[in-house]
């Protein structure tokens, strides 16, 4: 499909209205900072909270029109027209409702928390059915439509680290604009909206709800929370890995190739290999090997 945006047809995001219905005393975040250019957001971020911590609040955003040295994982870049995305950072400092920090074991779930608030927003929204691909992907029919990228943030003051969570979305890139021949954007899935104002608000709002739940359970993914299902069991049901013949390539250079079989309860990923063995993969680049099952 060939498709041509201008500048002109991507309007910018809107900060007072962002703020009007996402900050406090109205929404559930501390701040947020909409910036025309930066080279990273999450790496912003990040430096603001290691330079002041008394001042790194819970629940702050930045987000930018145009981001130029954004990462993904692996240190791939990240890069896209401006205005034509939504790159977005949320810092989290997690406590439980009686103000107890989480354990820092917890954290490894926050990119995929972040991932399911992603695809459930954009389809509830938009009408585009995202699903996730293991570890942090946000995919149509295979296609990637969003990543995430966490980073964890220590303190010098002894206090309980951060972790920013930085999002990227493709929201009107074109096929000319696309980074790679496996990605997609909102516009090329015909979604009902490409209103970055509305897609940011959805994705925020959807995002605190189940960050506050999270922490309610003391950033266990297996607890049930008001009646919901666990965070684990919501991911499961929208992760496209499982039941999907993959290759991981491994940190040390290795490669897995087998069935992903399930989600452990760290969050990591088990695959059975040819032989029947079971790997429980904490970290890797993943490959669907073969189409999504019925």
């Amino acid at each position: 499909m060939q498709l041509h945006y201008s500048s002109m047809e991507r309007p910018g995001l809107d900060p007072d209205r962002l703020r009007a219905a996402l900050v406090a005393p109205n929404g559930p975040y501390a701040a947020l900072d909409v910036v025309q250019e930066t080279g990273s957001t999450n790496s912003d971020l990040a430096d603001s909270a290691r330079l002041r911590p008394s001042a790194a609040s819970d629940l702050t955003v930045l987000t930018a029109e145009l981001q130029t040295a954004g990462k993904g994982r692996l240190d791939r870049s990240w890069v896209a027209p401006e205005r034509s995305s939504l790159f977005v950072s949320v810092l989290f400092r997690p406590v439980n409702a009686e103000g107890r920090p989480l354990p820092t074991s917890s954290y490894r779930w926050l990119s995929l928390l972040a991932a399911l608030a992603m695809a459930e927003s954009v389809a509830a929204r938009t009408g585009v059915e995202a699903r996730l691909k293991w570890p942090n992907d946000v995919m149509v029919d295979n296609r990637k439509l969003a990543g995430v990228l966490a980073q964890l943030v220590p303190f010098s003051d002894g206090s309980p680290p951060a972790a920013v969570v930085g999002t990227g979305l493709n929201v009107s890139l074109t096929d000319e604009d696309l980074p790679v021949p496996t990605a997609t954007s909102l516009l090329m899935e015909y979604a009902s909206t490409t209103d970055r104002n509305i897609l940011l608000q959805d994705y925020l709002l959807a995002l605190a709800e189940k960050y506050r739940a999270f922490c309610s359970v003391d950033g266990d993914p297996e607890a049930a929370s008001d009646g919901q299902a666990s965070l684990r069991e919501q991911i499961m049901a929208r992760l496209s890995t499982l039941g999907r013949d993959v290759r991981a390539q491994l940190p040390g250079g290795g490669v897995l190739t087998g069935r992903a079989v399930a989600l452990a309860a760290t969050g990591a990923l088990v695959i059975v290999d040819g032989a029947g063995a079971p790997h429980t993969v904490s970290a890797a680049d993943v490959v669907h090997l073969r189409a999504e099952p019925a």
